[in-house]
């Protein structure tokens, strides 16, 4: 290994060390490091490696970790240094193995084990590396191996290891709370622990307890405002101390929980005011950490019940954060007014030009905190000063995602404070012209709803200004180039709706307009289906008026553009457009009424219009409808359908893996069962249908199952409702299948800045220069108005004016919904995934291929049989045979195919030609009706020739069946 090095790591690794932090670029920190996961991979596999080299590869293994590459080769050795008894070794591994392995690592079951037996080891400094294990890689399912010995820990004569078992139990309860929930008392008594870092450490479980169940822990109020008292006044050791601070992190945890705690609260929040003030009036604001302390006061203050001295204090400190150098402590100021001005919103008048200050600071994180702080105190009086600052900012800033949040603030300050419906409308044309895309579609329907619904309670005038206000400026804004989506839907929807209201502006006007935007935006769909609707809309706000429609040249070049156009929705609004076009007064007054864009849309849901015409059709001897879901338990007219109808009911989509084919059975070994069984045609032209004696001759169905009928097991299905499909075609012998359809608000981060705050004012500090009268300005916009509180939600009235009509539905949807609701319970079978057409019907089209035919008789889900004469009276495919056979001798036409049987008589039928064939395979005597069938070879061999003439394309297009001879023969 060569000369020992610090820290007793030997040369080589210090040089890898020196190496990597020499190296110029990546690729050369990737070379060396390559080259030593290669050097690892070899020493690591050596035998007998004394345990002081194996410490070093483990550390050099952390290392090549950290560096962001592989290491997993050497995770096991890692899990087995766990396992020696040196301290020192111990340690190293269980320090490796938590940087190396997560919770679900399958390694972490080799270390339950050796946890369990370092819990209770006699050596304190096992147990803590033990429960640092702990934290980092028990998982929820092995929490009961250890927690017994966790909860046993808790009574430890050493303080360290009552600290991490109780850092033990708080990521037992994050991981699985109802695990530990019986435990949390345990909680209670350590906060009476003797140490104060024991005590320290319950408060961060405590802290999530409270935050979930607030009311359970007030009765701790008094035990933390006293635990806080000692602290504050220096009762712990120094060695708790930082900074000159006295536990600060404890003071800041014990006052976020207080502030939990006296929420909403006088009687708890009384008792935390005398504690709270002394640490206003003790902290030292010449330190980080004491400002920090300072800030969480704040908070503390801004969460309690509302107490005058305290809210005093802390704005004389918000006053030294923004009077400060520090853009840090700026930072944190503005963030404390904000909060505070929830309880106290005239103190924001107090520091009006430090917050303008911030404004126009060159920190863009800073001016957008204090961006937030003149969002939350907007009023009536100030609302026009601040959005436009918020404009005018972003305009200025390239961030897509906080441009969008700014638009969003200014479209909400909008509403709700709009001193004029004038601006309003100006205000969100600037917003949209300058965000673009980037606002959010609900806004512009927000706007569009405003707009339809009015500012003023029942004040229809100042209603119709608002829309008359809207569309004199779309109007003037609509020529502009390049405008967004977005608004220029807004734009159309207003002149669609509002354009001809006023009479200002005349209907071919408005149109010209209109089809000036959807050829200029030819390739945006969205606006030209915004444009086209609103073309209806005044067309038919024409006709309604009894005023007569004159189509420009340019609406009529649209609308046959659009009409053979490749989108389907713009397709129907031209069509639609026509169509309306051509109706009288009345009939489009019912259909488009004018301003009727927010009015409730009742929806029978149960169509009792209809209940007259089923009265109707139910007298004249139509079926009553049946649920579907009722329908599989009723008798249908053959088994076969009710075989159907419950395979249909029982049906769905299968992602689950398919099970393999089961292997076939032999059948019997009688040598007239293959002629039985053979796909062949029969050659002469027909042969009469008698019906024999079922009881004289054993039948197909009346044979043993497994002698006579195709084995269907393992074949696959399609997924959806079952329909006719032909399957593809396969040998009788081959056991392979084949699959179908396979499924496969957050601040930035700062850095911090160690600045001392001077104790001297913000004026004594800069040069008595005169305010700028620009500067008073703008402080007396911001600030001048009422210093009454006002609250958004009741200032104007603006949002509150009108109930959302389409939000609040009429008692009478209300109960249709209910009804809706029981509806969908009602389980309906699934869609037909490969059914594109109509259903499937009973009666045959003459386009059928008989080959197709061959494939049904093979693939047929319902009876099986293994003649292929049978198969016809039990499968709704029809027999190749029976086909060609009445084709050549019946008159009719040489496409009809052999029906499914609907009656018993056609049943018995082709039951009793079934069991003529099965008499003649079986060495029976024939009748003088029947035919020999022997063509092919075997089965086999003709299902190969049919595949082959598949794929050559040959379809029979007459009635001669010396064709299927030739081709199968």
């Amino acid at each position: 290994m060569g000369s020992q090095g610090g820290f007793g790591q030997s040369k080589e690794f210090l040089d890898l060390v020196k190496s990597i932090g020499e190296a110029r670029s990546k690729a050369e920190e990737d070379r060396i490091v390559l080259n030593e996961i290669e050097t690892l991979k070899r020493r690591i596999s050596e035998p007998d490696i004394p345990k002081r080299k194996m410490k070093e590869y483990i550390i050099r293994l952390v290392y090549v970790e950290m560096l962001g590459h592989d290491a997993s080769f050497g995770y096991i050795h890692a899990v087995k240094m766990t396992h020696d008894d040196n301290l020192v070794l111990k340690r190293t591994g269980y320090l490796a193995v938590t940087l190396f392995l997560n919770e679900d690592h399958d390694l972490i079951i080799l270390i339950v084990n050796t946890i369990q037996k370092d819990l209770k080891s006699d050596n304190y400094l096992i147990v803590c590396a033990a429960l640092n294990a702990v934290c980092k890689l028990i998982n929820e399912e092995t929490i009961p191996a250890v927690l017994p010995q966790v909860v046993e820990l808790l009574g430890h004569s050493k303080e360290a290891v009552r600290r991490k078992a109780i850092m033990a139990l708080h990521r037992f309860y994050q991981k699985s709370p109802s695990s530990v929930q019986h435990l949390v008392s345990n909680f209670r008594k350590r906060l009476c622990d003797n140490d104060p870092g024991v005590m320290g450490a319950t408060l961060c479980p405590l802290f999530d307890l409270i935050t979930v169940d607030v009311n359970s822990y007030k009765d701790l109020v008094i035990s933390f405002v006293s635990i806080l008292k000692q602290v504050a006044e220096r009762r712990l050791p120094k060695s708790y101390d930082y900074h000159q601070m006295p536990a600060p992190f404890i003071q800041i945890r014990l006052l976020k929980i207080l502030a939990l705690l006296g929420s909403g609260d006088k009687q708890a929040s009384e008792n935390m005011y005398t504690v709270v003030g002394d640490i206003f009036r003790k902290c030292d604001s010449s330190s980080n950490i004491g400002n920090a302390v300072l800030y969480e006061c704040i908070c503390c203050v801004s969460s309690i019940y509302a107490n005058p001295k305290l809210i005093e204090s802390a704005a004389d400190v918000i006053a030294r954060f923004l009077k400060s150098d520090s853009h840090n402590l700026k930072y944190m100021g503005i963030d404390a007014l904000g909060r505070l001005i929830k309880t106290s919103p005239e103190i924001a008048e107090q520091h009006q030009l430090a917050v303008i200050d911030c404004l126009e600071d060159p920190d863009d994180t800073l001016k957008r905190k204090t961006f937030e702080l003149l969002y939350k105190m907007t009023k009536s009086s100030n609302v026009e000063v601040i959005v436009d600052r918020m404009i005018d900012y972003m305009i200025s800033i390239n961030d897509n995602h906080y441009k969008t949040e700014i638009a969003s603030r200014c479209v909400e300050l909008a509403e709700q404070f709009a001193p004029s419906n004038h601006w309003f409308i100006q205000t969100m044309n600037k917003v949209f012209e300058h965000a673009g895309d980037l606002v959010n579609i609900k806004v512009a329907h927000n706007l569009m709803r405003l707009i339809a619904e009015g500012f003023g309670e029942d004040d229809d005038n100042a209603d119709s200004q608002l829309r008359s206000s809207a569309v004199e400026s779309y109007l003037r804004i609509i020529g502009e180039p390049k405008l967004p989506s977005v608004f220029l839907q807004v734009i159309c929807w207003v002149l669609g709706e509002y354009g001809t209201a006023d009479g200002k502006f005349s209907a071919s006007y408005i149109t010209g307009k209109l089809c000036d935007v959807a050829e200029a935006y030819s390739n945006d769909e969205t606006v030209k289906a915004y444009a086209i609707t609103a073309l209806m809309k005044i067309s038919a706000f024409e006709i309604a008026a009894g005023r007569k429609v004159d189509m420009l040249p340019e609406c009529q070049s649209l609308i046959e553009e659009l009409s053979a156009s490749h989108s389907t929705d713009l397709q129907q609004r031209a069509y639609e457009l026509e169509a309306v076009i051509g109706l009288d007064a009345y009939a489009v007054e019912i259909i488009m009424p004018a301003d009727a864009s927010c009015e409730d849309i009742e929806i029978d849901k149960n169509l009792s219009f209809l209940n007259g015409y089923v009265e109707q059709a139910l007298e004249k001897g139509a079926q009553p409808y049946i649920p579907e879901n009722e329908r599989s338990g009723m008798l249908s007219v053959s088994n076969f359908r009710s075989q159907d109808q419950h395979e249909a009911s029982i049906h769905g989509l299968r992602f689950e893996a398919y099970e393999l084919p089961k292997p076939s059975v032999p059948s019997r070994p009688p040598v007239s069962l293959a002629s039985a069984t053979e796909l062949a045609p029969v050659p002469e032209p027909s042969y009469p249908r008698v019906i024999q004696n079922v009881a004289s001759v054993p039948s197909v169905s009346s044979t043993d199952p497994s002698d006579l009928r195709l084995r269907l097991d393992g074949v696959q299905k399609k997924w959806g409702r079952p329909t006719y499909t032909p399957s593809e075609t396969s040998t009788s012998t081959s056991t392979s299948e084949k699959t179908v359809n396979g499924v496969t608000k957050v601040d930035a981060a700062r850095d911090t800045i160690y600045s001392k705050v001077r104790d001297t004012t913000y004026d004594s500090r800069k040069p008595d220069t005169e305010i700028p009268l620009e500067k008073q300005k703008l402080a007396a916009s911001l600030f001048g108005g009422s210093s009454k509180t006002e609250r958004r939600a009741s200032t104007t009235g603006h949002r509150a004016g009108k109930a959302s009509s389409h939000v609040i539905e009429k008692p009478q949807a209300s109960k249709a919904s209910d009804k809706t609701v029981a509806e969908k319970t009602i389980v309906q079978p699934p869609p037909d995934l490969l059914d594109l057409g109509e259903p499937a019907v009973l009666s045959r089209s003459p386009s059928i291929d008989p080959f197709k035919q061959l494939e049904g008789l093979l693939d047929s889900p319902q009876v099986p049989s293994n003649s292929n004469h049978g198969a016809a009276g039990a499968n709704k495919d029809s027999d190749i045979i029976g086909l060609h056979a009445e084709t050549a001798g019946s008159g009719l036409s040489s496409g009809i195919v052999n029906p499914v049987p609907t009656n018993k008589n056609d049943l018995d039928l082709l039951s009793g030609l079934s069991n003529s064939t099965t008499d003649n395979a079986l060495g029976g005597t024939p009748t003088a009706h029947s035919t020999q069938v022997s063509k092919g070879p075997n089965t086999k061999d003709s299902l190969e020739k049919d595949a082959l003439v598949r794929q050559m394309g040959v379809n029979p297009t007459s009635q001669n069946p010396n064709l299927f001879k030739d081709l199968l023969g």
